[in-house]
């Protein structure tokens, strides 16, 4: 075993090989399925990064992962892992984000998964991409598990959100540290730093004598253990049941021995409401951002024929009105698609917030991923670049938008503004979508 290189040394829990677990390459996603058809939680394990000089397997094959995500569906979950830019270098930051950010819509769609039971963990180099969703908590978003986590974004590399920035954000989102003992010193002060502003928002599991990546290196009971009890916590807060871990080589720990800083209790089983307070991090998502959907609903059963009654006489009134006027017609149906809605409300928070100047409010209501089209053709992707362009225009104090009418249709708001940036006034259609809270794609046309 010391022959192999670090990543390819097996994985410290001894998960038995067998035909009950399915594996499904989608992409650039592997797809760990359980027996059975039940809808249930999901994990997405979030490789780290740079990988070494001469890598020939990419991440998901390697075992620690793979052994993972087989731990995972052995006990009932849908896992996956995803391989991503950061393997390449820290320079490709950003386009690991979006990736990761599309692996979490695969994931959500796919119908053996409860869309709105999903936990995130994130491994090493990772721990950069943890941020953003620290902070913004969508309502899906069940945990956040890091392991030997790089919590420090090194000189010359994009900064994202810090997660010592954000940690407690968003106090009911329950999120793990698996901590090694004998991290390497320039993870380990980060990693301080975090428990420390963490405080009573985190729960903490130590592997004393682990090193970093300890779940591959150190083939000891504290690593099995470490290991172990992680998967118990993350299990737990998917409302899922312990399920058989008979398929494990150390079972896991009783509840009332996990070794963590605080006690949390299991996240609900329902949705939450959605939350007003998002990523401060812009990733520079994909010019087409995944949407996360709900997976689709069995069809709905065709209607049977039903033989006609016997025709009676219509009332006098009944037949005198006749089919509806086309003005009533046409009332209705301004009525139905100028009602207020759930994508409605999103988007006059973000009027207000612009109108206030108020600029990390005006963020939180975009998608990491959100694309911005202007007319010009000028397009911006992610909060990165948006907080870019707007920041000097909110601390001149010039931003303002008048709406003069406003439709909406599902997930759609369509509007007819007039904006008066940089001393000028503009009238132009703004056509906005928004998918689980958040804005995902705005396009201004004159």
């Amino acid at each position: 075993m010391t022959d192999l290189p670090a990543y390819l040394r097996p994985f410290v829990l001894g998960v038995l090989e067998g035909s009950d677990v399915r594996v499904d390459r989608v992409g650039e996603i592997d797809l760990y399925r359980p027996p059975g058809t039940a809808r249930g939680g999901a994990i997405l394990f979030v490789h780290g990064g740079p990988g070494p000089a001469g890598l020939e397997v990419m991440p998901r094959d390697w075992p620690v992962y793979k052994g993972y995500a087989t731990a995972a569906a052995r006990r009932g979950l849908v896992a996956a892992v995803v391989d991503h830019s950061l393997i390449h270098g820290l320079d490709r930051l950003v386009e690991a984000a979006d990736e990761v950010e599309a692996a979490v819509g695969v994931l959500r769609t796919d119908p053996r998964v409860d869309p709105d039971r999903v936990g995130l963990w994130f491994f090493s180099g990772a721990g950069l991409l943890a941020g953003e969703w620290l902070d913004s908590r969508p309502d899906w978003l069940r945990f956040v598990a890091l392991s030997y986590p790089l919590l420090a974004t090194p000189p010359g590399v994009d900064d994202l959100v810090s997660a010592a920035d954000v940690i407690g954000n968003n106090k009911d989102l329950p999120v793990l540290l698996t901590r090694a003992g004998l991290e390497r010193e320039e993870l380990a002060g980060p990693v301080a730093e975090f428990v420390s502003a963490g405080g009573a928002a985190l729960d903490i599991i130590d592997v004393p004598k682990g090193h970093h990546g300890f779940d591959m290196l150190d083939h000891t009971e504290e690593s099995r253990a470490a290991v172990t009890k992680a998967l118990d916590w993350a299990i737990a807060h998917l409302g899922e049941e312990p399920g058989d871990d008979t398929k494990l080589l150390v079972p896991p720990p009783a509840r009332k021995k996990t070794t963590t800083t605080s006690t949390r209790r299991p996240a609900p089983a329902a949705k939450t409401a959605a939350k007003t307070t998002a990523p401060k991090r812009p990733a520079a998502k994909s010019a087409v951002p995944v949407q996360e959907s709900p997976a689709p609903a069995e069809p709905a059963a065709q209607p049977q024929p039903v033989e006609p009654a016997p025709a009676t006489p219509a009332p006098a009134s009944a037949a005198a009105a006749g089919p509806m006027p086309l003005a009533e017609l046409g009332a209705a149906t301004v009525a139905a698609v100028t009602a207020d809605t759930p994508a409605a409300r999103v988007v006059q928070r973000e009027h207000a917030a612009y109108d206030a100047h108020d600029l990390e409010a005006f963020l939180a209501m975009y998608s990491p991923t959100a694309r911005i089209l202007h007319a010009d053709g000028a397009e911006l992707k992610g909060r990165r670049f948006l907080r870019e362009y707007y920041r000097a225009r909110f601390e001149a104090g010039s931003c303002k938008t008048d709406v003069l009418q406003r439709l909406m249709l599902g997930e759609w708001v369509v509007e007819h503004v007039v904006t008066y940036d940089d001393g000028g006034t503009t009238p132009q259609l703004a056509l906005y979508r928004v998918v689980d809270g958040l804005i995902t794609d705005v396009e201004f046309r004159a």
